[in-house]
């Protein structure tokens, strides 16, 4: 296994970085080029939740993806601050593709919550002319291939959203340069343009999904509304909706477990291999 971290460049100079979990090349085939899992952890825009980081990344190693893990920008920030983040790690990755022998064309992103929030984001604007402003790399150097969300937030919806994330991620963003963004998208307000569901087109990518039906901090809802976004957008998708277990479950077994034995859900514990079942079964 190669471990490595990596900082990454931001407006703000704040700690942004990668930390790589890469497994080892070996003499039988020395020439296999992997998958990699991006982790993006969950925590409101305002901290990483811990459980959503190695456990997740040896997990995907055990499935046979390389993987790795982004700290991104936290609040106090701007839009599209954390957006820049995940643009610049997947540029980042793609960069070293040969020397990590990934193969380059199938970067997943694998969003927990609010990082679920941010890598659909990503999915949504990766060739947006407003990204072009804020990040050095063509549309294609940032292009998610594949997306993984967890119990994502989705919805800026007031009756549905999971508040604080939706108001850290937009933060303290100029008057002027909000107008710009909202402009540019067709929409008249930031939430409009942080609500996933109302950003879909045919080139967001296949998307995996998960959730529970009994989730306290981010309601199913936000889900249900993707799902049918990229339904009607004829998006590749599998939408696997639990009923039993609270938010943030992470693995849902004893590897991502709190200390009290909280945060163990069976039902959901299946997640990784149908993840994994997913993506190999996509054309």
């Amino acid at each position: 296994m190669n471990y490595e971290t990596l900082a990454i460049e931001n407006r703000d100079k704040s700690s942004v970085f990668l930390k790589t979990y890469l497994i080892s090349k070996n003499s039988f085939n020395p020439d296999r080029k992997r998958p990699l899992v991006l982790i993006v952890p969950g925590g409101g825009y305002e901290h990483f939740g811990e459980r959503e980081q190695e456990p997740v990344a040896v997990k995907m190693n055990a499935l046979g993806f390389h993987a790795a893990i982004l700290h991104y920008s936290l609040a106090p920030m701007r839009f599209p601050d954390a957006l820049c983040d995940v643009a610049n790690a997947v540029a980042l990755i793609r960069q070293n593709a040969e020397d990590w022998a990934v193969d380059s064309s199938k970067i997943i992103l694998c969003g927990f919550s609010a990082g679920g929030h941010l890598a659909a984001t990503l999915g949504c604007f990766w060739n947006k002319p407003f990204l072009k402003t804020y990040v050095p790399h063509t549309s294609e150097e940032i292009r998610p291939n594949y997306l993984c969300l967890c119990y994502p937030v989705v919805t800026a919806d007031e009756q549905f959203c999971h508040n604080g994330s939706i108001q850290n991620v937009i933060g303290s963003i100029p008057k002027s340069e909000a107008a710009e963004i909202c402009a540019s998208l067709g929409h008249n307000s930031m939430r409009d343009v942080v609500s996933i569901e109302k950003n879909i087109t045919k080139d967001f990518p296949p998307t995996f999904i998960w959730h529970t039906l009994k989730d306290e901090a981010v309601p199913a809802k936000n889900t249900l509304l993707l799902a049918n976004a990229l339904y009607e957008t004829g998006i590749e998708c599998e939408y696997h909706l639990f009923n039993r277990g609270k938010h943030a479950l992470a693995l849902a077994n004893e590897e991502s477990a709190k200390a009290d034995g909280s945060h163990i859900e069976k039902e959901c514990a299946v997640w990784p291999e149908l993840f994994k079942n997913w993506f190999e079964g996509l054309k």
